[in-house]
């Protein structure tokens, strides 16, 4: 049925339940199981104006990158403690909809389950969720939980 699977996720509860499908939904298919954690690439100048971690030289974007890829393995570490086999976890920085959906394709994934809403910031509000934007641009099924 389905032969890779791809969970995006931002730490939020939702992302947490929707891997919590993907997990099952593995053990039920045997599919390959892939999370994606996507991080917003900021301007030079948004990254200037920044007050994130004043006492931390680093810029915006490595700070960013980091903690994605702290989110991406803890999911991981959860994936393995629901009993998923052999997880996979990704960081990519981009606009997370329009990363998701291109992420999927490159992989060839057969479904996305992902959450009804993440950590997103008022433009989700104002703009849609991702979860409603790749469950339009997506080529394949979207699960959302």
């Amino acid at each position: 049925m389905f032969k890779r699977i791809l969970v995006p996720v931002d730490g939020s509860e939702n992302s947490l339940k929707a891997l919590k499908m993907g997990v099952e939904m593995q053990k039920t298919t045997g599919a390959e199981l892939m999370t994606l954690t996507v991080f917003r690439h900021h301007s030079l100048l948004e990254a200037s104006m920044s007050m994130v971690r004043p006492d931390d030289p680093q810029n915006l974007d490595d700070a960013m990158r980091e903690h994605a890829k702290e989110i991406a393995d803890a999911a991981k570490k959860a994936a393995v403690e629901m009993g998923a086999e052999s997880p996979r976890a990704f960081v990519k920085s981009g606009q997370p909809a329009r990363t998701i959906v291109k992420f999927g394709k490159e992989r060839e994934v057969d479904l996305i389950v992902l959450g009804s809403r993440g950590l997103g910031d008022l433009e989700g509000y104002l703009l849609g969720s991702v979860s409603h934007k790749v469950t339009s641009l997506a080529n394949c099924p979207v699960m959302v939980v």
